[in-house]
């Protein structure tokens, strides 16, 4: 599998890492609902037995039981991947998700994570989010990247990133040390960074790592009404994600055959034509794609070397125009 340069930094990474937030189980905020940790083992060496050179994940996915899965499942393994996580959002002992960028909040992230993953060193650091989404203006940016840079410097990390950031906080951040990676969301439902976020790190050299390519699973191909109406109480996507609702989800779901009916030109699934439309684009380094079981990850692997052609991309334009007409009614 053919890698890329990430940003400046000197990790080179496949297309494709693997997604490790479902991983973290059941019972928390954002939690995808209960998952057997067995599959999850099986998943990643399946993954990296597949060419997949490196793995994201954060400390708050499954308040801290992913980054336990993610140890288990490289224990004996020879070569490493690269192994990404993320700080800033913390738990009580309830269970209760606050945001902290304070310097302090910081370095006991950074030793957890380590103790955690079982390693003496982060390949890549990333704060996860600028502040809480309920917390409006982002006043702890400058001192939170400034710990992540004397974590840099101490050798806890290697490279120093950010997540779910805008252009403001990319030039606050910027100005105080080269900004390694951005990790936005972006799928052919969630657009919004092509307007000035990808333009912007591409102009400066940011290596851009894109989640939820297939939008948490919805452009996989194998999303039904009735699976959707399975999921456990506690998946986030069930309740908080408007395009998993009608009337919304009509329009998605068909848009989904649209891209069944392109990839199977090519033997390749819906899943794998939505990832492949994220890479597509220049400024976009790698996609994190989540799997929770080996078949998941066989589903999507080729989606590292499949490109579309311009008449796809056209025609896919068309089936994305047609979405959004429906949507704004």
């Amino acid at each position: 599998m053919q890698t890329r340069q990430l940003g400046t930094t000197d990790l080179h990474i496949t297309p494709i890492g693997f997604g490790a937030w479902a991983l973290g189980g059941g019972g928390w905020a954002f939690s995808w609902g209960p998952q057997d940790d067995g599959e999850s083992i099986s998943a990643i060496r399946r993954a990296l037995d597949l060419g997949i050179n490196w793995i994201d994940t954060a400390a708050i996915y499954g308040l801290g039981h992913s980054e336990t899965v993610v140890a288990a499942a490289l224990k004996g393994r020879r070569n490493r991947p690269y192994i990404f996580t993320k700080c800033s959002l913390v738990w009580d002992a309830a269970g209760n998700i606050s945001h902290s960028l304070k310097p302090a909040s910081i370095r006991r992230e950074v030793e957890d994570s380590l103790r955690r993953l079982q390693i003496d060193v982060i390949d890549l650091y990333q704060i996860h989010w600028p502040a809480m989404p309920a917390d409006g203006p982002s006043p702890d940016v400058e001192e939170g990247w400034r710990t992540l840079m004397d974590l840099q410097r101490a050798g806890k990390v290697r490279h120093i990133g950010v997540s779910n950031f805008n252009v403001g906080h990319l030039e606050r951040a910027g100005a105080l040390a080269s900004v390694g990676s951005l990790q936005p969301p972006y799928s052919m439902l969630r657009r919004d960074i092509e307007k000035e976020i990808l333009p912007y790190c591409l102009q400066h050299d940011i290596g851009v790592i894109v989640y939820s390519p297939m939008l948490s699973g919805l452009l996989s191909g194998t999303m039904t009404r009735e699976r959707i109406a399975a999921m456990p109480p506690d998946d986030w996507r069930k309740t908080k994600n408007r395009e998993f609702q009608e009337p919304r989800l009509t329009h998605n779901l068909r848009l989904v055959e649209r891209l069944r009916a392109i990839g199977s030109r090519h033997g390749r699934s819906p899943g794998e034509v939505a990832i492949a439309w994220t890479l597509r684009h220049p400024a976009v380094t790698g996609a994190i794609v989540g799997a929770r079981s080996p078949a998941q990850v066989d589903g999507f692997i080729g989606a590292a070397e499949f490109r579309l052609g311009a008449a796809e991309l056209q025609e896919i334009d068309q089936a994305l125009a047609e979405a959004a007409g429906a949507h704004s009614l």
